[in-house]
């Protein structure tokens, strides 16, 4: 690609106003640093120095608050002692799993654990002797262990990075890709070890409202989730999330060549114009589709959104009834995000639920999550090795 092509391609990036909050707040409110937050976000670090500026600027230097660097080192303080006071009241249920593995696995434990519990009580609480684990610690470490050691603390270490959700295969693949030549038998011994594993899945309730009596467009789309390219095939769906203020209902907009989130709407309220601004966010990014399929529900058949289709020239597409497997690719994706990130918090206000949910979408689903259908390659990654096929081509 030449240097006017890379400027030409520079110039028509362009973002939405929701983008830019939720990247802004990033900084201001989740204390990332402007060079952290923009490459994470694929941004130029100098033009997101100015939102965030302009940012600061609306709001009065600062946001009314916010806690201090002392207090957040306070309140990291006191949550790490919580958990170590959980672990002392019952260790076992932290490493239960350890109780079948045998006594070199509960010795490893116990030398991991042991600056922050008591050996005598480790020992005591996991059926092993004092003695046992002294003369187990004082044995020379051999090759094997060594090397099985390093490999566990890499392991531990994608999985923490993936925010606990990486089963065995997605951390073998991250391990490859940083150029550690292993086999996933070897990552998942070591991972069953110590009690890392995937997240489980829940049901998932869908949100569709299928009586009403606008016009339903055929099923165009008919499965075929494997466009060649991206922008050929866009697909649709609402969720919610529940918070202490009340229900936050999220509208995604993705492309199924690469699985990405291109365009995403949050608000109180699950009505048209909450599917209106995800595909408008779309649109306002990328070129517009030939193909966007949704399930049949009010919001997607009604006359705003069908209006808004047609004067891009995008054909519509709909589910059958009661059919979600039609819709299957964001109904993965909600079911990804309810497990990774929705069922593990608790979210006080809505405004904090946005933040967690820009953070996943954004930053972690679309730039870093290894997608197990795309060769475990994030969406992101994926769209550049086809942008640079196409342009070799």
């Amino acid at each position: 690609m030449s240097e006017s092509e890379k400027k030409h391609r520079r110039q028509r990036r362009s973002f939405s106003p929701e983008f830019k909050a939720g990247a802004v707040k990033l900084v201001l409110e989740e204390g990332k640093s402007v060079a952290e937050v923009a490459r994470d976000l694929d941004l130029t670090e100098t033009a997101f120095r100015r939102w965030v500026e302009q940012a600061r600027t609306d709001q009065g230097h600062g946001k009314p608050g916010a806690l201090t660097s002392e207090e957040r080192a306070e309140l990291s303080g006191l949550r790490k002692r919580v958990r170590q006071l959980e672990m002392e009241r019952d260790p076992v249920k932290k490493c239960g799993r350890l109780l079948r593995e045998g006594d070199e696995v509960k010795f490893r434990f116990i030398h991991a654990e042991k600056a922050s519990l008591s050996v005598v009580f480790m020992c005591r609480q996991l059926g092993v002797s004092r003695s046992g684990y002294y003369a187990w610690a004082k044995r020379p470490e051999s090759q094997r262990q060594k090397s099985d050691r390093e490999l566990t603390a890499e392991v531990a270490a994608v999985h923490r990075e993936s925010r606990g959700t990486y089963g065995s295969p997605r951390v073998h693949a991250e391990l490859r890709a940083r150029g550690r030549r292993v086999s996933e038998k070897r990552v998942a011994r070591l991972m069953r070890q110590e009690g890392l594993a995937a997240r489980r899945r829940r049901l998932f309730v869908r949100t569709t409202d299928s009586k009403h009596t606008h016009p339903v467009a055929p099923n165009v789309v008919a499965r075929d989730f494997r466009p060649p390219e991206p922008n050929r095939t866009w697909a649709g769906d609402i969720t919610y999330v529940w918070t202490a203020e009340g229900w936050l209902y999220l509208a995604v907009v993705l492309d199924l060549f690469s699985r990405r989130v291109v365009g995403w709407s949050m608000a109180e309220r699950i009505d048209r114009h909450l599917v209106l601004a995800a595909l408008d966010m779309a649109l306002t990014g990328r070129e517009a589709p030939a193909l966007y399929h949704s399930d049949r529900g009010s919001q997607y058949a009604s006359e705003d959104y069908r209006a808004r289709l047609a004067e891009r020239g995008i054909t519509c597409s709909m589910s059958r009834k009661g059919n979600c497997w039609d819709n299957a690719v964001v109904e993965s994706f909600f079911s990804s995000l309810k497990m990774e990130l929705v069922h593990t918090r608790s979210f006080r206000t809505r405004e904090e639920a946005k933040l967690a949910l820009f953070e996943y979408m954004e930053v972690f689903y679309n730039r870093r999550r290894r997608h197990s259908s795309l060769g475990y390659v994030s969406p992101a990654e994926y769209e550049r090795t086809a942008e640079v096929q196409r342009n070799a081509a």
